[in-house]
């Protein structure tokens, strides 16, 4: 759809940069307008006073016949700064938020502002006590150490220069092109560290000083199921039981853990969906005379598939063929988890820098963002393998 520049300005004037801005950064998120709608030669003519003779001023040749604007002239653009910062940022989140990103939007999120944490934990006392007789005390809950550590954060960013050029010549398609280059970089490395620990790839569990891997096929739990290729429910089935002899190393309880994903290779996508998306299961146990048909009890989970995950596997050293039947089940929310510093956030670099003068780079916009990817509790989590 076409932008109306001039109603832009007029709301930018009335409404104030943060309400303005606002309302634009809401329009972008429910796509009722879209960053490739824009221009940034019209935004620099319609927002920047005089913009028409500002835009001129970006060709040498100006200097000729139109008296150049200087900075010192108080020429304000900082509309045009807002306006287009906001149409950048959007175009990176769209693309670091895209939908190829499959893990990233199964695990938890933890804002953190420490580089690496040990996380503590309660070591709960096993359920024996159970009754208060009348005017006695009650028992007071006993605390251990008990705690996980968290790896370092890193810190992943780039800039987008928007030169004189891309003004002038309205080379918008181009600095879009470049923002959304950055949002998939940092989303696709962001992604990939995620995956890397759901696959098993690695391992940054560490509890109580000790580093363990994330899949264990023997003490001190078992998180790993062979040869169990996802073919029907009685896989689903085996998977599951694993996690009833699973226990909680402080009380003697089994893990209390409800799974509620499935994530499988592509290969896999449409076994999974006639698994967990059947209406009813059908079973006849061997030399019965009789067919048991029941509701599917597996509809509830959500079947997530990963291009990447597969990828991945396979650039660990696992022959293709094994690979594409790995598949994984359990509450990725509680196994793993995002330790974040600071979501994607974008800066703008100050008016008239040294790049202006050195490079004809009008503006700069930064994105970053920090964070690591942790194993919060592997217990969660089964690995099956065909």
């Amino acid at each position: 759809m076409g932008i109306k520049y001039r109603e832009l300005r007029r709301r930018y004037e009335l409404e104030g940069p943060r309400k303005a801005v606002a309302h634009l950064a809401e329009a972008l998120r429910e796509r009722h307008l879209r960053a490739d709608d824009f221009s940034l030669r019209d935004l620099a003519e319609a927002l920047i006073p005089d913009g028409r003779e500002w835009v001129r001023t970006l060709d040498p040749r100006s200097s000729d016949g139109v008296p150049l604007l200087e900075a010192g002239d108080g020429i304000d653009v900082t509309a045009f700064l807002n306006i287009s910062g906001q149409v950048i940022y959007s175009k990176i989140m769209e693309a670091y938020t895209q939908e190829a990103f499959v893990v990233s939007k199964l695990v938890e999120t933890i804002p953190t502002r420490l580089d690496g944490e040990k996380i503590p934990g309660i070591t709960r006392v096993a359920d024996q006590i159970d009754e208060v007789a009348p005017g006695m005390p009650f028992p007071s809950l006993g605390f251990g150490e008990d705690y996980i550590e968290t790896p370092s954060t890193t810190k992943r960013g780039f800039i987008v220069p928007v030169t004189k050029e891309a003004i002038f010549f309205d080379r918008t398609y181009l600095v879009l092109s470049r923002a959304a280059e950055v949002g998939e970089i940092l989303g696709l490395n962001k992604e990939k560290r995620l995956v890397d620990l759901a696959i098993g790839t690695t391992n940054n569990y560490r509890w109580r000083g000790t580093a363990y891997n994330t899949y264990q096929s023997s003490t001190p739990w078992i998180n790993v199921k062979t040869a169990n290729e996802l073919v029907d429910w009685t896989d689903v089935d085996g998977s599951e039981q694993l996690f009833a002899d699973i226990l909680d190393p402080n009380t003697g309880e089994p893990v209390l853990v409800n799974a509620n994903t499935v994530l499988v290779m592509p290969a896999y996508r449409h076994a999974a969906q006639r698994i967990f998306s059947a209406t009813e299961l059908r079973y006849t146990a061997s030399g019965a005379p009789t067919m048991t048909i029941a509701a599917n009890p597996l509809s509830t989970y959500q079947i997530a598939e990963s291009r990447l995950a597969y990828r991945r596997i396979v650039a660990s050293g696992i022959a293709a063929a094994e690979a594409k039947k790995w598949w994984f089940l359990g509450d990725f929310r509680k196994a793993f988890a995002y330790m974040e510093n600071w979501p994607i956030t974008v800066t703008q670099s100050p008016q008239n820098s040294e790049a202006d003068f050195n490079s004809d780079i009008v503006v700069r916009f930064k994105a970053s963002e920090r964070g690591a990817a942790a194993v919060i509790n592997p217990r969660y989590v089964v690995k099956s393998t065909g």
